[in-house]
């Protein structure tokens, strides 16, 4: 039996491997170096095997070091969400609960979801985050938000990520005077043909993505920074680009902004997105942030 292993070792442990030394794990901890070596020095007497090669000026997981570090991490994975589910039973009513929202979600139902909110809960302080793409997770996980709501189906071990609702999709559009609101001999526009024309994509402000594109089919760009920009620079004929259905469908009924005629499989359709609620496992959830994820999953679900 390992009766003397405790959570405190396992972290010591991660927070070693994860900074690659003892002293940037001191600093990140708090502690003293000399505290994290015996607990090192602990760990690895219970389990009877090296983790850390010290011969070298930083220590270098062993092979059984390397493969025992997911195991670790997994434990306290568990341990901070039975702590976090065990601090949810007996904690007040949240005084302030920080939210991260996706700009896709269609606003006029998301002021309504919050408008019962605030009848069902008037003491908590709601606080908005503008979060697009990947940044809503991004914001969860570093704790600047309590809760994520967003489309994007991104996944981390440290999240809990609950599937609420459904969302109308994006579109592609133009405003009604450019060149793409009209296909030649009525032929659905390529990429080869769309590479030639500007178009405005949302930047992601998450370094979750770097490296990655979401739906950019052009070579000219634009990147902007808000949707509420993009949508402007779309009806200025600077360029054409998803929105939201929610956002364009008045533009499009009033002939302001027309689709553009996509060849890809599938395009002329709107395909519906899912709506995700995420929040970290270590984190209690209170009975506002449960209600609040109640109230958008019977709007939405």
């Amino acid at each position: 039996m390992l009766d003397a292993l405790t959570l405190d070792q396992l972290r010591v442990f991660v927070s070693i491997a994860d900074t690659g030394s003892f002293r940037a794990a001191s600093r990140l901890l708090g502690r003293a170096q000399s505290g994290l070596s015996s607990a090192v020095a602990n760990l690895e007497t219970e389990l009877q095997i090296s983790l850390f090669d010290r011969s070298q000026h930083r220590p270098v997981l062993t092979e059984a070091g390397a493969t025992l570090l997911a195991d670790a991490r997994a434990l306290l994975i568990k341990a901070d969400a039975l702590r976090a589910r065990a601090n949810s039973f007996h904690q007040g009513i949240e005084a302030v609960l920080r939210v991260a929202l996706d700009p896709l979600l269609p606003l006029p139902r998301i002021a309504g979801v919050f408008r019962r909110f605030s009848e069902a809960f008037p003491q908590v302080r709601l606080e908005f985050e503008t979060a697009p793409m990947t940044a809503a997770l991004a914001t969860v996980l570093d704790g600047q938000c309590d809760l994520g709501f967003t489309a994007a189906d991104e996944q981390d071990p440290h999240v809990v990520i609950q599937a609420i609702g459904r969302i109308a999709g994006l579109i592609a559009v133009c405003r009604s005077d450019h060149e793409l609101a009209r296909p030649k001999d009525g032929e659905k526009w390529t990429t080869v043909a769309l590479s030639e024309h500007l178009q405005v994509v949302i930047s992601d402000p998450s370094l979750r993505s770097q490296g990655r594109n979401f739906g950019v089919l052009s070579q000219r760009i634009y990147r902007v920074g808000d949707i509420a920009t993009k949508q402007a620079l779309i009806l200025a004929g600077v360029g054409w680009g998803y929105l939201p259905f929610w956002m364009v469908e008045d533009e499009i009924a009033a002939g302001r902004l027309v689709r553009v005629a996509l060849s890809r499989h599938g395009a002329q359709e709107i395909q519906p997105l899912t709506l995700f609620a995420i929040r970290r496992i270590d984190r209690p959830f209170g009975p506002a942030a449960s209600g609040l994820c109640r109230i958008l999953e019977e709007d939405f679900g």
